[in-house]
C-alpha cells in the first residue's frame, strides 16, 4: 500500500512537477490479478484498484490489514463506492453476488468481511476503481447501474463544457456515512469540467479520468484559486484533490472522469465559488 500524508498549500507553492505528482498523482491501478491501494492521510481516504484477470481477486490482496488500517479486515469501519470501467465483472460481498457492467457502481457498505472481485471473460477483463472512506454505521450495500443514475446535464457547447453528471452514491440516491460519488461525461466537442472552479472546505475529492483517447491527456488544475498548478493526467490516472484545493481539468478532446468525495459536508451547493477571472 502506498501511503500519502497529507501537504499544506504553502508548502506546494514550492513544488516541482516531480514533487507535485508524488505527492497527488495516482498512477499504475490496474495490474493482473492484483490489488493497488493507495491510502491517503487527507480525510483518510483510500482508492483501489483491481483487474482480475485469470482469477478471483479479494479485496485484500496482498495487503497488510492490520498494519495498514488496524482492523481484522479492510470494511469493518469503512464503506465503499466502486465502479467497474472495463469488461463485464462481478463482485461477491458476503456470499451475495453482484454483477457489474461498464459503467456500475456497487456501494458497500460498513462490516463486509468478504470482497471477491472477478471477470466475465479475463481476455476482456474488468477494471475495478474504487474509494473508500471511514464510516461510522452500516446501512445498505446496493447495486447502481449507468441506466438508473440519476442524470443531471451541465454546460453548453459555446463554453466548451457541456457535459452530463451522473449521480450515484449521492444523498438524493441512497445513505451513506460520508462517501459521494458520480461520473461526469463530457458530450465530444466539450473539454472543460467542473468550471467555474470552486473549493469546499469541509470536505476532499478524488478523481478518475478515463475514456481519454489515445495520445490525449487532460491538464488537471490544482492548487489555491491565486496559485493554481497543473498536473498532466493520462488515461486512468487518478489525482487527489486536498480540500483547500480547486479541481478542475481540461483536456486535449473529450473524456469522463469519476469524482468521490469523502468529509463532514454532503451539501453540494456548500462551496465557494471562484470567478475565472480571478484565478491565477
Amino acid at each position: 500500500m502506498d501511503i500519502r500524508y497529507s501537504v499544506n498549500q504553502r508548502d506546494v507553492k514550492r513544488y516541482t512537477t516531480e514533487e507535485l505528482r508524488n505527492e497527488f498523482l495516482i498512477t499504475g491501478l490496474y495490474e493482473p490479478d492484483s490489488v493497488r491501494a493507495v491510502y491517503s492521510h487527507v480525510d483518510r481516504m483510500v482508492t483501489f484498484g483491481c483487474m482480475p484477470v485469470k482469477k478471483q481477486v479479494s479485496l485484500d490482496e496482498g495487503i497488510d490489514v492490520y498494519g495498514n488500517f488496524g482492523t481484522e479486515y479492510i470494511l469493518e469501519r469503512r464503506e465503499i463506492g466502486i465502479f467497474n470501467i472495463g469488461g463485464p465483472g462481478k463482485i461477491k460481498v458476503d456470499g451475495t453476488e453482484y454483477a457489474l457492467s461498464y459503467k456500475d457502481c456497487l456501494y458497500i457498505t460498513m462490516g463486509a468481511k468478504e470482497v471477491l472481485f472477478s471477470s466475465d471473460d479475463g481476455a476482456l477483463p474488468a477494471k475495478f476503481y474504487m474509494v473508500s472512506a471511514p464510516a461510522h454505521r452500516a446501512y445498505e450495500t446496493k447495486l447502481l447501474t449507468f441506466e438508473n443514475a440519476v442524470k443531471r446535464p451541465m454546460g453548453s457547447t459555446e463554453e466548451c463544457n457541456r457535459r452530463v453528471i451522473n449521480q450515484f452514491i449521492h444523498p438524493a440516491v441512497l445513505k451513506t456515512c460520508q462517501l459521494c460519488m458520480g461520473m461526469t461525461v463530457l458530450e465530444e466537442g466539450s473539454v472543460w469540467n467542473t468550471m467555474p472552479a470552486h473549493t469546499h472546505e469541509r470536505r476532499m475529492e478524488i478523481y478518475t479520468y478515463f475514456e481519454i483517447p489515445e495520445g490525449q491527456v487532460v491538464f488537471h488544475f490544482m492548487g489555491e484559486p491565486t496559485e493554481t498548478r497543473h498536473i498532466i493526467m493520462h488515461n486512468e490516472d487518478a489525482v487527489i484533490s486536498p480540500s483547500w484545493s480547486i479541481h478542475a481539468g481540461a483536456g486535449t478532446s473529450n473524456y469522463t472522469f469519476i469524482w468521490a468525495m469523502g468529509g463532514e459536508n454532503q451539501v453540494f451547493d456548500d462551496m465557494d465559488n471562484i470567478k475565472t477571472e480571478d484565478l491565477r
